[in-house]
């Protein structure tokens, strides 16, 4: 299920339609956590979403908003972007006239949606953002990422192998869900792979 399947649901769909347009206006330019990982993240919750029994209007809202204030911590302008963001997102919302109960399961999965520091996510929708976000952090997008990560910040191939070591490779058993966890499986055994064919490589075999 993508964006455009939210055609199906006239209400949902406009509703989705501006919040992808609200969304996309806070990105400047695409990155390790550009927009086309928002659009990842989104894919990857209603996929999830479908196969867990979410509620995909809420999970679809919570993915497209939870990095609008990346960039303004990239800039230094925030702290903490789930937190900014988990503002943002209830201004937003609140602007839209959109249901308060919702408001907070979309802002709650925001806050949470971080493997590195808390809240917990507690709702179902919570857990299926965050599994998204790491996911994305995995398999040949994850490694595509990380190797951006490291151009745009001067790092050199020792010290990527090092971030997979430290991160990447602990995220498959961090997974919430069962449907992330089988996604994570697999991502992970090319994310091994990869990881021990550079090696080779490195060490001059063939």
């Amino acid at each position: 299920m993508k964006l455009e399947d939210f055609i199906s649901y006239p209400e949902s769909h406009e509703l989705i339609k501006r919040t992808h347009e609200f969304a996309r206006s806070f990105f400047e330019r695409n990155g390790t956590h550009g927009f086309d990982h928002v659009e990842r993240v989104f894919n990857l919750c209603l996929h999830i979403g479908r196969e867990e029994g979410a509620d995909l209007e809420v999970l679809a809202l919570a993915a497209l908003l939870h990095d609008v204030a990346r960039p303004l911590e990239s800039a230094g302008k925030v702290r903490d972007h789930a937190v900014e963001g988990a503002r943002i997102a209830r201004r937003f919302l609140k602007g839209l006239d959109y249901p308060e109960e919702k408001i907070e399961r979309v802002v709650h999965a925001i806050e949470a949606h971080r493997f590195s520091r808390g809240p917990e996510p507690r709702t179902l929708e919570a857990k299926i953002l965050s599994d998204a976000d790491k996911l994305d952090a995995i398999g040949a997008i994850g490694i595509a990422r990380v190797f951006m990560y490291s151009g745009e910040h001067g790092r050199d191939i020792a010290a990527s192998l090092r971030h997979f070591e430290e991160k990447i490779l602990k995220l498959k058993d961090l997974m919430y869900t069962e449907t992330a966890k089988r996604i994570a499986e697999e991502r992970h055994r090319f994310t091994k792979e990869f990881i021990r064919r550079i090696l080779l490589e490195i060490e001059g075999e063939m």
